[in-house]
């Protein structure tokens, strides 16, 4: 399962058969009792195009039993190597009559415990009580997130679309893309598949049109150290 080649090539890779359909339906069982009398919950939100948990491996940790199966840290390994950890996680819901979309951009923040004054780190934000801050290029092009997709995704559930190859322009302003001129690709994922993507490759998704539910954990990793007494607010250690 070595997929590194693709991953620094175009950005992102598409892996099928990663969970079992047990797995999965393990996954969607925690993820409802922990869902059913906590929705006053900071780090769920809800509306009727959309329900997240921030900090999900935080919130449902009973999940990264799961999670944490032999295929996935065996990919992890073999494309990244070891000494890697999470560092944010989020749980997405999109039901089945959303209107829900989002326009092309790249990830550009981590979160962290706090703000200090840390050289080349900028553009602070909080929210839900908890900091956001863009790092210098090099800490993000060495992370990478991993997509678990939990129901079949496709271009009429909303998908991801990605754009070739862009996270190797760095960062970039959206208006400095030249969209007619690059490649497009929609990421169509099995149920129990997954996919790899760089923080600086940019996606986007559309509404759904299918009356499909599309039900994703979405978890970040970085084996980066952060300057100043900085520290991952979500940092948590895997077996690999």
């Amino acid at each position: 399962m070595i997929h590194s080649k693709q991953i620094h090539s175009e950005g992102f890779s598409i892996i099928n058969n990663i969970f079992t359909e047990n797995e999965i339906e393990n996954l969607i069982s925690l993820i409802e009792n922990a869902t059913k009398n906590d929705s006053d919950n900071a780090t769920f939100r809800k509306s009727q195009d959309l329900f997240a948990i921030r900090q999900f491996h935080k919130e449902v940790p009973e999940t990264l039993a799961f999670i944490f199966n032999k295929n996935l840290k065996e990919i992890i390994e073999l494309n990244f190597g070891k000494r890697y950890f999470i560092t944010k996680s989020i749980y997405f819901d999109k039901p089945e009559k959303s209107n829900w979309f989002v326009a092309y951009h790249q990830d550009l923040t981590i979160s962290v415990d706090k703000k200090i004054e840390v050289e080349n780190f900028e553009n602070w934000t909080l929210k839900q009580n908890q900091f956001a801050v863009q790092p210098p290029t090099e800490i993000l092009e060495d992370n990478f997130t991993i997509r678990i997709h939990i129901d079949k995704t496709t271009k009429d559930n909303g998908a991801l679309k990605v754009i070739n190859n862009s996270h190797s322009k760095e960062i970039i302003r959206i208006e400095n893309m030249d969209f007619e001129n690059e490649k497009e690709t929609i990421c169509e994922v099995e149920k129990g598949g997954i996919m790899i993507m760089k923080p600086l490759l940019f996606h986007a998704s559309n509404k759904t049109t299918n009356n499909e539910r599309r039900r994703v954990i979405h978890i970040e990793f970085s084996k980066q150290q952060l300057p100043n007494g900085l520290e991952w607010s979500e940092k948590t250690f895997f077996e690999n």
